[in-house]
């Protein structure tokens, strides 16, 4: 880019080398510019150009010089799941980058993930429904360690890890509710568990961390499925 990147300003392709000095169209002899920047190029060598911001111009040259295997490998697999996702008789469309901003924008949107996917291609509802909309954020946080063993701050073997996944029908991961009605911890508690094989668990509840509470006040929410959840 010839200029700092901003917040939805708006951009236009720019020639490295200016077409009417014989640049081509090829993808290393283009970059993204902003307007003011597009426009006061003109036709103008790069180096030229850009001779007050060496440290962008060598970025920019360096970028031009990248080779174009990767791109053209993700290319050319794109359209060919285009085409057999056609072959299954369902309805499919393709978007571009530029089209999602574009509805999200005359829209009125924020630039968040959920709002681009819902802004996706040409089949965008002119009404979006966004009022009182709050998303559920998934994040993958896998499905725990192979570690054989815990390590204390040195790196050193501090006690062994079970290889035993569930205790008492809950596994480490699972959301759950703990209703105690009984001893010092006495009230609810919701959040993942960390499960041992006595039966006495670890909740991470919103408040912090719940220490000793028995599998028998435990109830399923969600069982651990490798994503977290968050309202």
């Amino acid at each position: 880019m010839l200029t700092a990147a901003r917040k939805d300003n708006k951009l236009e392709i720019e020639h490295i080398k200016a077409r009417s000095k014989g640049g081509s169209n090829r993808v290393s002899n283009l970059c993204l510019a902003c307007v003011p920047c597009n426009q006061a190029k003109g036709n103008q060598d790069i180096k030229d150009f850009l001779k007050g911001k060496p440290d962008l111009l060598k970025r920019i040259l360096a970028q031009a010089k990248k080779p174009l295997a990767d791109t053209a490998a993700v290319n050319a697999t794109r359209w060919n799941l285009y085409e057999n996702l056609k072959k299954t008789g369902l309805p499919v469309e393709v978007g571009t980058g530029g089209r999602t901003k574009y509805n999200r924008t005359i829209r009125g949107l924020k630039k968040t993930r959920y709002w681009d996917a819902a802004c996706v291609g040409a089949s965008t509802p002119e009404q979006l429904i966004t009022a009182g909309v709050k998303p559920l954020l998934i994040s993958a946080k896998g499905h725990g360690t192979r570690q054989q063993c815990r390590t204390d701050k040195y790196g050193f073997p501090s006690r062994y890890c079970s290889r035993t996944k569930f205790h008492k029908g809950f596994q480490t991961g699972d959301i759950i509710r703990a209703v105690v009605t009984s001893g010092k911890k006495i009230g609810t508690y919701v959040g993942r568990v960390a499960t041992r094989a006595t039966g006495s668990f670890n909740i991470s509840a919103t408040d912090g961390l719940v220490q000793g509470i028995s599998h028998k006040y435990c109830q399923h929410i969600h069982k651990k499925d490798g994503y977290s959840y968050v309202n």
